[in-house]
């Protein structure tokens, strides 16, 4: 199954700061990671806020040149009304650039890397890994 890398996965690889998700990471083979287009605009804008905008511009795009970038589209826009709608009906939201991430996995059929699994795990059907757990 392809694994879709939630922002914090690969914040804490561009860091470098969980041995324990390198490891994971480096296991793993290339065409089974993806990241999606939401992702890529956190990272972005996480550039521009820092104190190094274009070097980690410049890592961001290193780390990702090799990775197939998902978009939000048609399919991903029903899963994320499904998922909007349930949570809005059981009462518990979550941020609306996470419902888009978790649209976008849902719809490609990946497993949803993240270390905020308390967040996505309300989401039904949705699959999640956290590869920051020893």
């Amino acid at each position: 199954m392809t694994d879709l890398l939630d922002t914090n996965v690969w914040i804490t690889v561009l860091r470098k700061s969980n041995p324990h998700l390198a490891n994971r990471f480096r296991a793993t083979a290339p065409d089974r990671i993806k990241v999606c287009s939401i992702v890529v605009a956190e990272l972005r804008h996480g550039c521009l806020r820092s104190a190094k905008p274009e070097d980690n511009r410049a890592a961001v795009d290193a780390l990702l040149a090799p990775i197939t970038s998902l978009p939000f589209d048609d399919s991903a826009a029903e899963q994320f009304a499904r998922i909007r709608h349930t949570l809005e009906q059981d009462g518990r939201m979550i941020g609306p650039l996470d419902a888009q991430i978790a649209a976008i996995a849902l719809a490609n059929h990946c497993v949803l890397v993240t270390h905020n699994s308390s967040e996505f795990s309300r989401i039904p059907r949705l699959l999640i890994e956290d590869w920051q757990r020893t």
